[in-house]
């Protein structure tokens, strides 16, 4: 018996997976599946069980991490279903697959968590969200959680906010890297070389969130601290807050919201 099972081992499968075990799993605890032999071909180097199976993951380990493509999710699900039940412990990482929908999949009985990580969970700096089951123990939670931070920060939240997640955390790294390649750009047109302007916007981008996460400062607050009177970040505040800047954001996170409503 595998305490760890994980059935995808795709980007962010293999992401939280390589997290775990820096974190402290022990490889010889970890069951790996996918479909794909090019996926598994090095974890079978590195003397990690794998299986083209889920339903081998389903007997054979006590949590199970899904980690499948969405298109995927349900036929693995449907697959490992009468292998599961009140021992085993499942958590999906499926955009959009609610709490109701995998019970549906499953049946009683399974405890079930359900997780929206992101993208830099690949680089250990993942915000990773979850919310239980009423399946779920206390003792899952806590288990879940700590596993997690091993990627990153992780926060605990009802499921009816999972579409905003989605949106914020889940894309928001596109959104935060589009805003960071236009504050490039403005940078070339005001005359610095394409590759000092990238390093400046990323940077910039870095060191401020670093800050107000270690300062806990409100970026409101930020902000006014920055602005000195008729300087030159009052003068592009002015522009920046007169623009669409703020409305075109609520816009983009409503679209991701919605269509996240939707992949259930």
């Amino acid at each position: 018996m595998y305490k760890i099972g994980f059935v995808g081992c795709g980007k962010m499968g293999g992401a939280l997976l390589e997290a775990f075990i820096k974190g402290g799993v022990d490889a010889d605890d970890v069951l790996v599946c996918d479909a794909r032999e090019e996926a598994l071909a090095p974890y079978r180097k590195r003397g990690i069980a794998v299986t083209d199976s889920p339903a081998d993951v389903a007997v054979c380990s006590r949590t199970i991490f899904v980690a499948v493509k969405p298109q995927d999710f349900d036929a693995a699900l449907v697959s490992m279903s009468h292998r599961l039940g009140p021992s085993k412990l499942l958590v999906s990482i499926a955009a959009g697959k609610t709490l109701a929908r995998i019970r549906g999949l499953v049946g009683d009985g399974t405890r079930i968590i359900r997780v929206m990580p992101n993208l830099p969970a690949l680089v250990g700096q993942g915000m990773i969200a979850y919310a239980s089951d009423a399946s779920a123990k206390p003792a899952d939670a806590r288990l879940v959680a700590k596993l997690l931070s091993a990627a990153g920060s992780v926060i605990k939240l009802e499921e009816k906010h999972f579409d905003a997640v989605t949106a914020l955390s889940g894309s928001g790294p596109a959104f935060f890297a589009y805003l960071m390649s236009a504050m490039a750009s403005a940078g070339e047109k005001l005359g610095l070389p394409k590759d000092a302007a990238a390093t400046l916007a990323n940077e910039t981008m870095l060191g401020t969130a670093v800050y107000l996460k270690k300062t806990g400062q409100a970026p409101d607050d930020f902000i006014k601290a920055v602005c000195s009177p008729k300087g030159t970040t009052e003068a592009g505040m002015k522009k920046l807050t007169a623009s669409s800047a703020a409305s075109a954001l609520d816009k983009t996170l409503a679209a991701a919201a919605r269509r996240s409503a939707e992949l259930c």
